[in-house]
């Protein structure tokens, strides 16, 4: 009889993870698919009382958790986190829009969005990266990023320019890193309802153009994109890292 192959474990009992953007949506339904696999999740958000509410959340569950209260575009105050704690998975979700035509963008708008999304991104996978090759960990980083980082979009110019840059970006991190065994990859919602889209979702014109694109003609849910996140931060990606997962729906399949 043949010996069969045995599928590659889930399990993250024992491991260290950060999520940032933690408090709601998908930060923390990232929270949650890691913490109900076994790690231990530390929570990041700027907003302490919602950050607070989602630990205690986890932890009536019976996960372990703790929150910490971070702005990510704050380099300085994000630097030490990374740098004093080795963490076998990092999560980045944290984000900001600030949607308009493009000849409308302001420079406050351009370098707000720039801040968070691409720089704060930049600093962050470096600095995990660093400390967890000084632990010997074969860690994996993994940005929350977008299917607009594939395509373009409506009244999305710097948006879009902020994640096709984040994919840049982990591409050619993950060729340096390859060798230490940290892997970097990208995770590409559709539009996710979440309280913060609701807003798009209640414009009747936004609405229809967004399920004209979805293939799978539904909107995306939180759930959707907690499994593809358990599978990069798990044993079972041990083989792939500076690529993206699209979790689109099928809209970058035209």
């Amino acid at each position: 009889m043949p010996e069969l192959p045995r599928t590659p474990s889930f399990d993250l009992t024992g491991k260290t993870a950060l999520v940032t953007g933690a408090s709601s949506g998908i930060g923390q339904g990232c929270a949650a698919a890691l913490a109900g696999a076994g790690a231990h999740v530390v929570c990041a958000a700027r907003g302490a009382e919602r950050l607070q509410e989602t630990v205690a959340a986890l932890q009536a569950e019976g996960y372990s958790a703790e929150a910490l209260v971070l702005d990510q575009a704050d380099l300085a105050a994000l630097r030490p986190a990374l740098e004093t704690r080795a963490f076998d998975v990092v999560v980045n979700s944290a984000g900001l829009a600030r949607h308009g035509p493009a000849v409308e963008t302001t420079p406050e708008d351009f370098d707000a969005v720039m801040g968070v999304n691409l720089r704060s991104a930049y600093f962050l996978s470096a600095w995990a990266a660093q400390a967890m090759m000084a632990a010997g960990k074969r860690g994996s980083i993994i940005h929350i990023s977008s299917q607009m980082g594939h395509v373009g979009g409506i009244d999305r110019a710097v948006y879009c320019a902020s994640k096709h840059g984040l994919e840049g970006m982990v591409k050619s991190m993950a060729i340096e890193w390859g060798k230490s065994g940290v892997r970097i990859n990208t995770v590409c919602p559709t539009f996710i309802r979440t309280p913060l889209t609701e807003q798009t979702f209640a414009n009747p014109e936004r609405a229809a153009w967004i399920m004209e694109k979805i293939k799978l003609d539904r909107i995306g849910e939180v759930e959707d994109i907690m499994g593809a996140v358990l599978y990069l931060a798990s044993p079972a990606s041990d083989m792939v890292t500076g690529t993206s997962m699209l979790i689109d729906g099928g809209w970058t399949a035209d």
